[in-house]
């Protein structure tokens, strides 16, 4: 999508998706950004950073779909950007625990 800007210019849209998912709160945004726009730019528009304060860019991890990404990412089309919250449990830990667990 092609917009025209104050300018005269014409600025091309994408379109992106901005997730967030905690135990009390599922947050999905969706919004046009113009292309050339940095992950972090992308969250920042979307107003999560603002109506969830919990979110903490500089430590947590975001990723495109499934994959960790830095914040300087460049976006593209479609990208759905996912904000990961910090792990409570390490996962490795808790598997010994169960099948420690089991063997007993």
């Amino acid at each position: 999508m092609a917009i025209m800007t104050d300018k005269g210019a014409t600025e091309t849209l994408i379109q992106i998706q901005v997730c967030y998912a905690s135990p009390g709160v599922q947050a999905i945004k969706q919004l046009s950004v113009p292309a050339g726009t940095l992950l972090h730019d992308g969250i920042k528009r979307s107003g999560l950073l603002e109506e969830i304060r919990e979110i903490d860019l500089s430590c947590w991890r975001v990723g495109i779909y499934g994959k960790l990404k830095t914040l300087d990412t460049v976006l593209r089309d479609q990208d759905r950007i996912e904000i990961y919250r910090p792990l409570i449990a390490d996962p490795m830990e808790s598997r010994r625990k169960r099948a420690d667990k089991k063997a007993r």
